[in-house]
């Protein structure tokens, strides 16, 4: 009882770590690490290994199961365990009582059955040797010292030694057997104090880690403790980058909008001043073209009205020439295109506020936010620490409060009590193990004993027969030969009635125990039998919690027991003592975490001073949608800038100059043809492709200004819109948002005393006060019992039973045998002519001395 309450005070202290929440959730945050219980090693490997004796071990199962086939009867044994014995003497002629009966003669069927041959074998073997020495007395069953003579007694005596060489061979085989069983009982029964002594030192060390384990438990609340504190001294980015998220998806979008309406002011600057310089140095290129042009086509013009171009042949070629030369002029009239002037003098007034920097100012102002939380909170942080701090010490107030220490040591001084208590029996033990050990000795050595006259015999008989001695001249150590065995069917008839005795009671017991007890529980069917409800106390539907807690309902079995005690679970789980403990009675969580949410209601982040984009900010946005650049003719100038340079391009108007001056002939004309082809490409190289490159740039600007200003209003409008939506999110709504992600934030470092408190719970159900030395010591005691003593008592019946079964054939060819072998006072002798069978007479008066000898077998016989 001790050790009872040592138990469930203990586990009182480890329940009240587990809080009153039955679902916990990890913290969203991460997991803690709590680090590893520590545990002690328990030294008891409850587990045995039978060496090669083994293989005996698993014959007599084997012959156990072909004597007993049928499977563990539990509802026979339930429903006899549920009859009282008074019921069942009184009314044992009830039909239902008359087929328990029967059920369990059908069942003990095998064992019965072998039971009744021993019996039969007891009350004969004594009264067959009785009557045998009687018999032999009276000169019949083979106490005549006459042999008769016949051609095959060498065969006959070989096929009898061979048969008494085996059957002795087999009880040999069988006290060994018997011996070697004797021998492992007694090596395994010495080992028996080691296995004790370390399942008492185990449960020691589960008694001291214990305590340990739990200081453990209880001083982890401090990993928990630092992460929260940790996590309250950085609040502000936390908590901040959470209110920070939340308000950005429409801050955030709303101060990009107006960041790329500042760098579009910035690029439509640059976009027209390209325009304005582009447009002057088309207008300057364009005329100066003109003029070249112009030259270029006078002079070619002079070219062509040279009297060479007259002559027959060349006339056509300079007529197709002169009909082109119209085409040598501009294309484009860039003089016509407005200037950009006023406009870009209105953008560059609205770029006199910096309008990227106010913006810059809003960006700054947003993400200062979780500085503003952290200064905001500095009380509230503080009063959750002081709760902190309380959680702590009520926890520590409270493990100081049970009487744990005193409790364990009681237990131990129970258990060393108990350790003496069983040391003490050592030597008794040891005393009545030497008894059986000699006792056992003693009936192998009855074996023996008629094993050694059996070998003697068949020695000496074998090594001092003489084939051409006839029987009454045998030799001496032939006749001694004879009188061994003889001498051993003697001792085999005092012998083998004991031998059965013993060999059927130990089967019975041993065997019956194996069926019934060592194999239900190595299937586990016997903890079913004890689990059975109202079996031990026909009030009580679970026995265990009944006994324990008063309570049988509890749905707490032996095999519960002992299965969550073999996987090592904790004491907690192995027992249930959740349903025993209402662990809220201890420690209330609800009402610090109630603490804490009553604190972070309090929480009150003021950003109505946060201000993204000003009054002027604004107006600086409309003013960009005044500037004009929406009005510019952009059309214009994209019309002008479609066109070509010239109304002909240059370079193939100089190429085909070239051809029509390679079909005149060869002269000055040609010459001259060619190099007003050399000034057009001239002309083309040094003014058009400048103008081209000009066109493109001009080309890019309009682009990006018709990109820009196509529905500028609209875009303006919008992204002020976005930036008073988002005011007005921080002014009015802000609080809301704000109240979300602290409670968010709040459950995050409620999550992490969950967390703890659930971690706490798994290691009191798995890791503290492992009750493996619980499941070894029942390991221990199947392991004693069955395979110690009563594998080692099967065995030892099994090759004692196989010995006596053999003493009968023993006997019978003993008995034949020993006429081979002694020395017969008469013979059988044949006159060799006539084939006529004479006994020879000896001298003495062998009718007087042996008046029952057989008269000489008839001629009709000499072949038997």
């Amino acid at each position: 009882m001790i050790g009872k309450a040592g138990l469930i005070l203990l586990m009182l202290w480890g329940c009240t770590l587990c809080g009153s929440q039955t679902s916990m959730q990890k913290s969203p945050q991460g997991t803690l690490d709590f680090g590893f219980v520590p545990s002690g090693v328990y030294e008891t490997h409850a587990y045995f290994e039978p060496g090669p004796i083994g293989i005996l071990f698993h014959l007599v199962h084997t012959f156990l199961h072909v004597v007993q086939p049928n499977p563990f009867p539990q509802d026979l044994i339930t429903k006899v365990a549920q009859q009282k014995l008074r019921e069942v003497k009184q009314d044992y002629q009830k039909p239902e009582n008359i087929v328990l009966t029967l059920q369990a003669i059908y069942y003990e069927i095998g064992f019965i059955v072998c039971a009744s041959l021993g019996v039969l074998f007891v009350l004969f073997m004594p009264l067959v040797g009785l009557c045998f020495c009687m018999c032999r007395c009276c000169d019949n069953c083979g106490g005549e010292m006459h042999q008769r003579q016949k051609k095959n007694a060498d065969c006959r005596r070989g096929f009898f030694v061979t048969l008494l060489f085996v059957t002795s061979l087999i009880i040999s085989a069988g006290v060994l057997c018997a011996y070697s069983a004797n021998q492992n009982l007694s090596t395994q029964l010495k080992g028996v104090r080691k296995l004790v002594n370390s399942n008492f030192r185990d449960l020691k060390t589960f008694v001291n880690d214990t305590p340990a384990q739990i200081d453990y438990l209880a001083n982890q609340y401090n990993t928990a403790k630092n992460k929260v504190i940790s996590d309250l001294d950085n609040i502000g980015p936390l908590l901040g980058s959470r209110i920070c998220a939340q308000l950005g998806k429409e801050i955030i979008p709303a101060l990009d909008g107006a960041l790329s309406l500042a760098g579009a002011m910035r690029e439509t600057k640059e976009a027209l001043e390209n325009m304005s310089v582009s447009r002057e140095v088309l207008q300057e290129a364009t005329n100066s073209l003109q003029v070249n042009l112009i030259n270029e086509q006078v002079r070619l013009s002079n070219t062509l009205n040279d009297p060479a171009c007259s002559a027959p042949g060349v006339s056509s070629t300079c007529s197709d020439i002169r009909r082109t030369l119209s085409q040598l002029s501009i294309n484009a009239n860039y003089s016509a295109l407005p200037n950009v002037d006023t406009e870009l003098a209105n953008v560059k007034n609205v770029l006199k506020t910096d309008l990227s920097n106010i913006v810059q100012k809003g960006y700054s102002t947003f993400n200062d936010t979780p500085d503003l939380i952290k200064n905001q909170t500095k009380n509230i942080v503080a009063d959750i620490k002081s709760i902190l701090d309380d959680i702590g010490s009520n926890i520590t107030s409270f493990s100081k409060q049970i009487p744990l220490q005193d409790t364990l040591a009681n237990f131990t001084l129970y258990l060393s009590q108990s350790q003496s208590y069983v040391e003490d029996y050592y030597p008794v033990i040891d005393q009545y193990d030497f008894y059986r050990w000699m006792g056992c000795i003693i009936v192998c050595c009855m074996v023996v004993l008629i094993i050694a006259f059996n070998f003697l015999g068949l020695l000496c008989g074998t090594c001092g027969y003489d084939k051409h001695a006839s029987p009454t001249t045998r030799g001496f150590i032939s006749n001694t030969g004879g009188n061994l065995l003889m001498a051993g069917v003697g001792f085999s008839f005092m012998f083998s009635w004991v031998l059965m005795i013993i060999v059927m009671i130990t089967f019975i017991v041993g065997g019956n125990v194996e069926k019934l007890v060592c194999e239900p529980f190595e299937s586990r069917a016997l903890f079913k039998v004890l689990d059975t409800p109202y079996l031990i106390n026909p009030y009580w539907k679970n026995f265990l919690p009944g006994f324990l807690y008063q309570n049988p309902e509890i749905d707490l079995t032996f095999e519960k027991l002992y299965s969550n005690c073999k996987e090592n679970k904790g004491i907690y789980a192995a027992l249930q003592l959740d349903n025993i403990f209402n662990i809220s009675e201890y420690l209330n969580t609800s009402m610090y975490t109630k603490d804490v949410v009553d604190v972070f209601e309090f929480v009150n982040v003021d950003l109505s001073d946060m201000v993204l984009l000003d009054a002027n900010a604004k107006q600086n946005l409309l003013n960009f949608t005044n500037t004009g650049i929406v009005s510019i003719n952009y059309e214009a100038y994209l019309a002008e800038l479609n066109k070509g340079v010239t109304k002909v391009d240059l370079l193939s108007f100089a190429n085909d100059l070239e051809d029509q001056a390679d079909k005149l002939p060869k002269g000055a004309l040609e010459n001259a043809l060619k190099g007003h082809a050399s000034s057009i490409r001239f002309i083309h190289g040094q003014q058009v492709v400048p103008l081209e490159q000009a066109m493109s740039t001009l080309n890019q600007s309009i682009r990006f200004l018709q990109r820009t200003t196509s529905d500028l209003p609209n875009k303006v409008n919008n992204v002020i819109s976005a930036i008073d939506a988002a005011q007005n999110l921080i002014t009015n709504n802000a609080s809301l948002i704000i109240t979300l992600e602290t409670k968010k934030y709040m459950e995050v470092m409620i999550g992490y005393f969950k967390q703890y408190l659930n971690w706490v719970k798994n290691s009191m159900m798995m890791e503290v006060a492992a009750c493996k030395p619980v499941a070894n010591i029942v390991d221990t005691v199947e392991i004693v019992t069955c395979s110690f003593v009563v594998d080692s008592l099967n065995t030892f019946w099994f090759g004692l039973g196989c010995c006596t079964v053999f003493l009968i054939p023993s006997i019978i060819i003993s008995v034949k045998l020993a006429k081979f072998f002694r020395r017969m006072d008469s013979e059988d002798v044949y006159d060799d002519i006539e084939t006529i069978p004479m006994k020879i007479i000896p001298s003495y008066d062998t009718m007087t001395r042996f008046p029952r000898a057989s008269a000489p077998p008839r001629q009709a016989e000499w072949g038997d």
